[in-house]
């Protein structure tokens, strides 16, 4: 457990960390299959690759990788199926909408380092009321770098006016946790996101593990929502 004055501000990862966009996701690649005459898939196959965006997407539907010379066509197909629907069936985990509810309550500022291009990510969290707190977003093409590079998150303290060693930073990725502790952050991992069965977020030594959004407050020693346990 964490301690209320070891930090100022909470920064989170966007997919599978505070919402579950995977149906939308999954749901844009699947449309390129049955637009082809192929069968769809289920929303399962997807889900678990729904972190890697539009690589994992293409992966899951055609088995193709970034270096094919298709993939760049079918990337932007891809984008274009998305931002037509990326509010359908996209919501909040359980327990989000109380958690950052909580962090207005308590005046602990709050924001968003995604490697979602600002094309989608800027879109999406103003058509979300979830995001009405957000203090700050910064995006996979807000800086010259994306995570694991520490740059996006040093960026996100900046424009918070919080130094980066104050800050916490929760994701359901390595790469999360990776960027985290190279900006000086304390990290959470999130193993409730789109975690493949072989994640060993233990390997990811990050300072704390919750099972469930409403976990995070009681091991960062603020608060408990609802009787959240660890």
């Amino acid at each position: 457990m964490m301690s209320r004055d070891s930090f100022d501000a909470v920064l989170f990862d966007l997919d599978g960390t505070l919402i579950d966009s995977a149906p939308d996701l999954g749901a844009a690649a699947d449309k390129m299959r049955t637009d082809r005459g192929l069968p769809s898939l289920p929303l399962e196959d997807y889900r678990s690759m729904a972190g890697a965006g539009a690589r994992g997407m293409l992966g899951v539907a055609f088995g193709m990788q970034p270096d094919h010379p298709d993939f760049p066509a079918l990337r932007e197909e891809f984008f274009i199926n998305y931002e037509q629907a990326m509010t359908v069936r996209t919501v909040a985990f359980d327990g989000v909408p109380e958690l950052l509810s909580e962090l207005v309550r308590l005046e602990l500022p709050w924001g968003v380092v995604t490697n979602k291009s600002v094309r989608f990510a800027a879109p999406l969290t103003a058509a979300l009321p979830l995001f009405a707190g957000l203090g700050v977003l910064v995006c996979g093409d807000t800086t010259p770098y994306s995570k694991p590079h520490p740059e996006p998150l040093l960026e996100a303290a900046r424009r918070l006016g919080v130094p980066p060693g104050r800050c916490v930073y929760v994701g359901d990725d390595e790469r999360d946790i990776i960027a985290g502790r190279a900006a000086g952050m304390r990290t959470v991992a999130a193993t409730y996101g789109y975690l493949g069965a072989q994640a060993d977020t233990v390997r990811w030594a990050a300072d704390g593990n919750i099972a469930s959004p409403g976990a995070l407050l009681p091991l960062l020693g603020v608060s408990n929502i609802s009787g959240a346990a660890l």
